[in-house]
């Protein structure tokens, strides 16, 4: 994708819907996980089981769609988005990985991080500034 003054780039509000889109995806998976480490484990084991296949979901779910040939999760790609590099390539899994995690201290420090994508010019929060990435709309979905 080449990115021009023409680029569009995918606001607050529309990135919000999407992060609400992915987080009613992942709370069906984490459910199926939460009753499948129930009927595998034990009653105190399954909190401890429970807990480590729910973080790791998180983070695969985001790193694995925005490296993947889709470039976006599936709430972004349901509004007309994907990330992209500064030279509007696909982003490799090791960026994905560090953007998700990045968007942790995003929303640490009280969201300000997040906030920035309401008034940067190119509309990146903190995370996309700390992995050099963008979230570009797409014409066709």
């Amino acid at each position: 994708m080449e990115l021009d003054a023409n680029t569009e780039y995918g606001g607050f509000w529309i990135r919000v819907g999407a992060n609400v889109i992915d987080g009613v995806v992942l709370i069906i998976v984490s459910l199926l996980i939460n009753i499948l480490s129930q009927l595998a484990f034990s009653e105190e084991a399954a909190g401890v089981a429970d807990a480590v296949p729910q973080i790791l979901l998180y983070w695969v779910y985001s790193a694995v769609l925005h490296s993947s040939s889709w470039q976006a999760t599936i709430g972004k790609k349901m509004l007309g988005m994907k990330v992209v590099d500064y030279s509007g390539e696909r982003i490799s899994f090791g960026r994905a990985t560090g953007r998700y995690f990045a968007g942790i201290l995003s929303g640490l420090i009280l969201g300000i991080g997040l906030m920035m994508v309401g008034w940067t010019k190119r509309k990146q929060g903190l995370h996309d500034f700390m992995a050099s990435t963008l979230v570009v709309k797409v014409k066709n979905v």
